[in-house]
This record gives structure tokens, C-alpha cells and sequence, in this order.
């Protein structure tokens, strides 16, 4: 039996190769996103307090009332955010399908959508999947990989349904500011530009930075999607739970898409969440806890060979190692996988054309023992 591809070109995620490989080889993985220490205590206790209790059967569609009670209130107190917990907040399973369910919600066949690339890997086939074309704008390292909203401006047409965004970006670590925000209005104004907005690092940014998110402009907040996930927050990757917030008209259409791909997420995590999330410290702390090993790991390459600007955001920081070697960076990442034992991501496979900036992505969500004997095999090179 044969399949006729709907992604003939489309392989495993540079996620998944760079994880197994660095598993085969016993190497420090420092290349897919996750942490590699537990989450609190106190929300393993909470997890298996409502699993105890009994909550262990479908949650409702929308997510459990309470969490997203405690989601809106957290909203409006950070970012004077509004959104009705009832219609406007959406609890799904992982911010990944929540860009989906959004795509299958508004992207029809021939509709195009722009991307900014280098781009997460599940924007693209999410587009695709539903029908739709990716247009592409790409940033680059020489202009600080800045947005030319003059160029996004002259992209959108008739066609255009949509935009995608990411703050902080990964793999960059960039951030949106306010004139990014300005612009962007500017750009999609009189239009019927969706803005897909996601968020999941919105708690990782640093140096004094706040949070932007495009739903805070007041001329953007009514198109849209603002995707978030408690996994990159709470250090609970594995539990696959995040959200959509939108303006009811658009949440409706989200959860019909919504309801056929995953229906409901797990019930006592939801529960844990809601009662976790009554203490800010338990979000707010996040910061300053990844701002300090986004520093010791700068600190510990200091004498390497690499040129790196630091992350605005996220958990990951790229190096250059144009000063090193011009071998292609993903050869240069299985090479050093395999002979020094360090395991990143190379940042070509963010972009359609493999665009070789001669950069990797390194995560730094892992233990200061992990990041500094990382960081003293980079030195070596």
C-alpha cells in the first residue's frame, strides 16, 4: 500500500535526529528544548493529589474553568489584558497544536501565510497541511535579524490571511518591541490579516525587557491568536499542555478545529496548574532563574573561539563559529556530536533555502554541572 504524500519533502525533526543522536553517543544534550532537571515538587504533589482525588477523566473541551480563570487573571494583571475566561481562553495540548488548530481554523486552500524565517519547524507544515502557501521574509544575522516591516507591507495582498510571529524567537532570542508592534499595525491595517502571536518563552526574557506581545496593541488585540504553554514556563515539557487566547469570535472557530484534533488535555495536570499558578512567584521567578544560566554560560565560553550576541529571551543562545571552521553547520553539528560530545541544533534548518549563517543554537536549560562541562569542551575548539 502506498501513501500519496501530503509532505513528500518533509523528514524527521532536526529535534528528534539531534536528541537520538546524542543518546547513542552519550553526548550532552544541549540541542532540543527541554530542561533536563524536574519540575517543583509542589506540582508533582498537586499532580497526584487530583489524580488521587479522582480527576482523572475528560476535562472539558475549553480546558477546566478554573485554570483558565487563573490564566485571565494572570493575563490582565501582567499585560492589562483582557479575556474572558469562559469563551475567550482555550486549554489545548501543547502550544504546537494550538498554532495548528489556529491554522486549520482560518487558512483555506491558496491562502498565504508569512513566515519569518529562520522559523520554528511546525509553522510551515501546519500551513501546508491546511491548504495554505507559506510566504517567506528573512532575517539575517548582519541586520541583527530586525524585521523590515516595509517589506512585510509589501508582501501582504489579497491572499494574505495571516501572519505568524514569534517573541522571544526562537531559534534567535529576539524580542518585538513597541515600534515592531507600531509597525506591524501599520502594516495590516484595513486588512484581514490574522496575527498568530507565539508566546511560550513570554515568561524567559531578560535584561529588563517586558514582555510584548502583538494582542497588547490596541489595534491588533481583535486579530489575534496568542499561543502560550505552560511546559517551557513550569519546566514540564513532557506534559504537553498549553493555550490559545482570542477574541470570542475567533475562539469559536478556534475550537471547532480544536475539538477534532486532541478534544480535551489531561485533567489533574490542568487542576495542578490552576492551583500553581494562584502564587506569581511560581511564574515570575522564571526569569531571573534562566537569566543566570544564560549569563554562567556566556561567562564559561568566554575564552572560546565562538562570537555570539546574548539572547533577549528564550532558552537558547547561538554561537557563531565562523571563526573556527566554514563546514556546513549541520555537518559541523553531527561532527561535533559524535567527537567532542556536545550536541546543539543547526540554525540552516530554520530556513526553506538551508540559509548557512555558520551559526548553532545551543539550550541552556539545563544544569549549571551539564552547561559548564559543555562549555569547557567548546573552549577546546
Amino acid at each position: 500500500m502506498l501513501i500519496h504524500s501530503k509532505q513528500p519533502h518533509v523528514g524527521t525533526t532536526i529535534f528528534t535526529v539531534m536528541s537520538q543522536l546524542a543518546a547513542e553517543t552519550g553526548a550532552l544534550n544541549l540541542s532540543q528544548g527541554f530542561p533536563n532537571y524536574n519540575c517543583s515538587p509542589q506540582l508533582i504533589e498537586l499532580v497526584n493529589h487530583y489524580m488521587q482525588k479522582g480527576m482523572n477523566q475528560y476535562a472539558p473541551m475549553a480546558g477546566i474553568l478554573p485554570l483558565r480563570e487563573i490564566l485571565a487573571q494572570k493575563t490582565a494583571d501582567l499585560y492589562q489584558l483582557n479575556y474572558h475566561p469562559a469563551d475567550e481562553i482555550t486549554i489545548v495540548s501543547g502550544c504546537t497544536e494550538a498554532i495548528y488548530a489556529t491554522m486549520a481554523a482560518i487558512v483555506q486552500s491558496g491562502d498565504e501565510v508569512i513566515v519569518f524565517e529562520p522559523a520554528y519547524d511546525s509553522y510551515v507544515p501546519s500551513i501546508e497541511l491546511n491548504g495554505g502557501k507559506p510566504v517567506y521574509i528573512t532575517l539575517s544575522p548582519e541586520n541583527d535579524f530586525s524585521i523590515d516591516w516595509s517589506l512585510v507591507k509589501s508582501k501582504i495582498n489579497e491572499r494574505t490571511k495571516a501572519l505568524i510571529l514569534t517573541t522571544p524567537h526562537n531559534p534567535t532570542g529576539k524580542c518585538l518591541t513597541q515600534e515592531d508592534l507600531n509597525k506591524l499595525a501599520d502594516a495590516v491595517k484595513g486588512t484581514n490579516v490574522f496575527i498568530i502571536s507565539d508566546e511560550v518563552y513570554e515568561h524567559i526574557i531578560f535584561d529588563e525587557r517586558k514582555h510584548l506581545s502583538p494582542a497588547m496593541h490596541p489595534e491588533l488585540k481583535e486579530r489575534t491568536f496568542l499561543c502560550g504553554s505552560f511546559g517551557k514556563t513550569f519546566h514540564t515539557t513532557g506534559w504537553k499542555l498549553g493555550y490559545c487566547m482570542a477574541p470570542r469570535e475567533l475562539s469559536v472557530e478556534f475550537r471547532k478545529t480544536h475539538q477534532w484534533i486532541t478534544f480535551a488535555s489531561p485533567t489533574p495536570m490542568q487542576y495542578a496548574f490552576a492551583d500553581f499558578m494562584k502564587n506569581p512567584d511560581n511564574y515570575l521567578s522564571v526569569r531571573s532563574f534562566y537569566e543566570d544560566k544564560r549569563n554562567k554560560f556566556i561567562k564559561w565560553l568566554s575564552s572560546s573561539r565562538f562570537t555570539l550576541k546574548p539572547a533577549e529571551g528564550s532558552f537558547f543562545q547561538m554561537l557563531s563559529y565562523s571563526n573556527i571552521t566554514d563546514e556546513p553547520d549541520y555537518d559541523l553539528a553531527v561532527r561535533w556530536t559524535k567527537e567532542i560530545g556536545v550536541a546543539s541544533i543547526p540554525v540552516s534548518v530554520f530556513y526553506q533555502n538551508k540559509n548557512d549563517n555558520k551559526i548553532l543554537r545551543f539550550c541552556f536549560a539545563k544544569d549549571d554541572e551539564m552547561l559548564e562541562k559543555a562549555a569547557e569542551r567548546l573552549c577546546k575548539l
